[in-house]
């Protein structure tokens, strides 16, 4: 034993066979290390420990110990950088964190959206994120701030206003804003002469003036005077004035007393009551039709309602082109432009003239609630002599700029595809319905996506946001830049939503859309909470009503979505919130104000905001994520269908003349084999490929305007729109000319019937092959 110690010491202390080796010190100078002895003591006999095993045993343990701290430190070194890797990793992912560090559960992972920057976002997140930012009491500010004051185009409030929208646009985080102006033509009481109301005797003598509201008038009316009886024409429907010839009512030469709504605007009574050979129409808000009572939030009997009365959009000095400086430009107008005089007058002024009106008795139904009218047709008055009413109109044309402002958040996968999103600006009057709730809700969305951007949102296609000025004369704004764009819109506009008058109460949800969006409408409803039904989705109290479809309905002429489809063949969407019992009566007057508008919604003006900006903002997001364009490209087929039936039930009266609905049929067929195969073919595709994704959303976004009707001019005929036009070449005008077959047949004229099915066989079955992609997919059986 002792042996094997002195060996092993002697190899420690001595170093071996290099323990008398020198070592090398600095500058090079070799040192001799002297030899170290040991002496070595023996162990008492019975010991039990030798020391070969105790220098093993401590040497293990000096390793143990080291190891252990390698270990220890290499461990919290991993955890360490671990730690920070995750946590930069899920801040990225965490984009609906908020400043106060909640975290918004998720629940729906499908529909991914892939961010340049690597992270991905799902349409749940997206919900989420947008229900978060949208604030009630921003929109009520805004629109506060907005119907301060009656700020029509080209005043001094007016410009005020457009400066601050632009500057609140400029301060949130948008790749653009910009301005779009133009010179158009307005119309606006004369400052010297006032519109004036007279009756009349025999020879034109004036025997009593009848005061007018110095305020109201019809923006586009033909100026000068008309003298004429009185005949009461209802509502100045089409059916009305048909009435009135059954019942052999004088029409010509008279002046025409309507009712305000009906179902038709101002423009298209004018143009009706011209059409009759009428030479002026007055205009009055009914109390069966519009609260008059001022203690019950209803009008005061000498108020006025004003609306415009060109039977169209747009400046009506430049039809079809875009208006700049008028001089470089051959004189023209629009043919809505109406050739007789227009003006709106109060209930006591109505009630002071059919209260004194001879002749037949008013059809059943006709009777409205007017003090002390008996309600009888004219156009004599009653008591000694011959009394007639004379009219005059001042009003007085002037060129305005008008100023649209733009701001935009570029797509990042498809940047020249848009999803529009506009409102009306101007009012004449504080406009919190006509104008400021769709600024408001437009300002609040615009805010809300740039959050979204900021957190995380890369919408696929680009959002821009439009404040229109000239709305009240039209949608003159609007009109002029889709003018200016008409060549080029359909290959960038993916759908427009107006916001304008969206709140009009709080009870009834109406959609007035193109019906290539009406399938968007179903999904939003589902995930947003009514106004005022706390806890219940919209679409639960819709479904209640008959289901979801009957609240869609077809685009209007006043809406501000209208000229999108009818004249740009853009896909277009408006949205109304309306009371249930009763209508908001101030729209259009001097007493539309905010007061007025919350003491209607009992305070729920925010929530009722809050609710149209998710709707909206829900169906923007859809159109700007997915990645195959969410549009019913087979919605028009049911449509040419209910014609087919029409035309099957005239068929044998139809070949008596020699004509065929075949060709009709045939097209009919042709579009709907095109829609269903397009549909077949991308659900049986790779959406994953982008230049195959982006072939099939062309094509769907140019659905629209394949409708629009390449053999009417748009100077003449600017809603050219086959389905949501106006003219003869619609779908509408061909059905109600069938139909005088059998209600009138000596009416039926067979050249123009030609014409008409002619036309819009030709439309449907452009859009039938434009529709099939490629020439040689198109299949025409010989």
């Amino acid at each position: 034993m002792m042996d094997s110690v002195t060996g092993l010491m002697s190899g420690v202390a001595g170093g071996g066979a290099q323990a008398n080796e020198g070592v090398e010190e600095g500058g090079g100078v070799r040192r001799r290390v002297p030899p170290v002895e040991l002496k070595l003591v023996p162990l008492e006999e019975g010991s039990e420990v030798t020391l070969n095993s105790d220098m093993m045993i401590l040497h293990r343990q000096m390793d143990r110990r080291k190891a252990a701290v390698y270990l220890t430190l290499s461990g919290l070194l991993i955890f360490t950088t671990a730690f920070l890797l995750g946590y930069v990793a899920f801040r990225g992912m965490c984009r609906l964190c908020g400043n106060e560090g909640d975290l918004i559960p998720l629940s729906d992972a499908a529909g991914a959206q892939h961010s340049p920057e690597g992270g991905v976002m799902y349409m749940a997140e997206l919900r989420e994120m947008l229900k978060k930012y949208l604030k009630e009491e921003r929109i009520e500010n805004t629109l506060r701030r907005v119907s301060r004051a009656s700020h029509p185009p080209g005043s001094s409030e007016g410009n005020a206003v457009a400066r601050e929208i632009l500057q609140n646009l400029q301060n949130l985080r948008m790749d653009h804003t910009w301005t779009d102006s133009h010179y158009a033509t307005l119309q606006f009481p004369s400052r010297t002469k006032p519109n004036m109301l007279w009756f009349v005797d025999s020879e034109g003598a004036e025997l009593e003036e009848i005061p007018l509201d110095s305020e109201g008038y019809c923006a586009y009316s033909a100026t000068g005077t008309a003298t004429g009886g009185v005949v009461y024409v209802n509502y100045g429907r089409r059916e009305d004035f048909e009435q009135l010839r059954v019942l052999g009512v004088a029409l010509n030469g008279s002046i025409a007393v309507a009712r305000v709504g009906g179902g038709v605007s101002f423009a298209e009574k004018v143009w009706l009551a011209q059409e009759a050979g009428l030479v002026g129409v007055l205009i009055y808000p009914d109390p069966a039709d519009v609260p008059q009572d001022p203690r019950r939030l209803g009008l005061h009997s000498n108020a006025v309602i004003s609306e415009h009365v060109h039977l169209g959009s747009g400046d009506p000095f430049t039809p079809g082109f875009p208006s700049f400086n008028h001089t470089q430009f051959p004189s023209t107008q629009s043919s809505g432009l109406p050739i007789i005089l227009a003006q709106p007058i109060s209930a006591n002024v109505a009630s002071k003239l059919l209260s004194q009106l001879s002749g037949t008795a008013c059809p059943r139904g006709w009777q409205g609630r007017l003090p002390y009218v008996q309600c009888v047709l004219g156009p004599g008055f009653r008591g000694p002599g011959e009394r007639r009413v004379k009219m005059a109109v001042y009003n007085t044309m002037k060129p305005v700029l008008l100023n649209n402002i733009f701001a935009s958040i570029e797509g990042k996968i498809e940047p020249d595809h848009y999803i529009i999103i506009g409102a009306q600006r101007d009012s004449w009057g504080p406009g919190a319905v006509k104008s400021g709730v769709g600024t408001a809700l437009l300002m609040e969305l615009a805010r809300t996506f740039s959050n979204m951007l900021e957190n995380g949102f890369y919408p696929r296609r680009s959002l821009l946001f439009v404040s229109w000025d000239g709305g009240d004369f039209g949608n003159v704004g609007a009109t002029e830049w889709l003018e200016g764009y008409l060549t080029m819109l359909h290959l960038k506009a993916v759908a427009y939503f107006s916001l304008d008058q969206a709140i009009l109460g709080d009870d009834v949800l109406s959609v007035y859309s193109s019906p290539l969006l009406a399938d968007l409408i179903e999904g939003a409803i589902k995930q947003v909470e009514h106004p005022k039904h706390t806890g219940q989705s919209i679409l639960s109290l819709v479904q209640r009503q008959g289901g979801w479809r009957n609240i869609v309905k077809p685009l209007y002429l006043n809406s501000g979505a209208y000229s999108f489809t009818a004249f740009g063949g853009v896909p277009a969407m408006q949205l109304h919130f309306t009371e249930d019992a009763r209508s908001y009566p101030f729209v259009n007057t001097q007493l539309d104000s905010v007061g007025r508008l919350q003491e209607l919604l009992q305070g729920r003006l925010g929530s009722v905001g809050r609710a149209v900006a998710e709707l909206v903002g829900l169906m923007v997001l859809k159109l700007s994520h997915d990645q195959i364009l969410p549009l019913d490209v087979t919605c028009y087929s049911n449509t040419v269908q209910q014609l087919s039936s029409k035309l099957s039930q005239h068929t044998a009266q139809l070949q008596s003349r020699g004509l065929s609905p075949l060709w009709v049929f045939s097209a009919r067929g042709d579009y709907s084999r095109a829609a269903k195969n397009l549909q077949e073919a991308i659900k049986n595709s790779d959406i994953q490929d982008e230049r195959l994704t982006r072939l099939y959303n062309t094509r769907i976004m140019r659905v629209e305007y394949y409708f629009l009707s390449q053999y009417v001019s748009v100077v003449e005929t600017p809603f050219r729109h086959v389905f949501n036009g106006r003219g003869d070449h619609t779908l509408s005008a061909l059905a109600d000319h069938v139909s005088l077959l059998r209600s009138a047949p000596h009416l039926f004229n067979e050249a123009r019937f030609r014409r008409q099915l002619a036309l819009f066989t030709w439309t449907l079955q452009g859009a039938a092959n434009a529709l099939s992609g490629d020439v040689w997919n198109i299949d025409n059986p010989l």
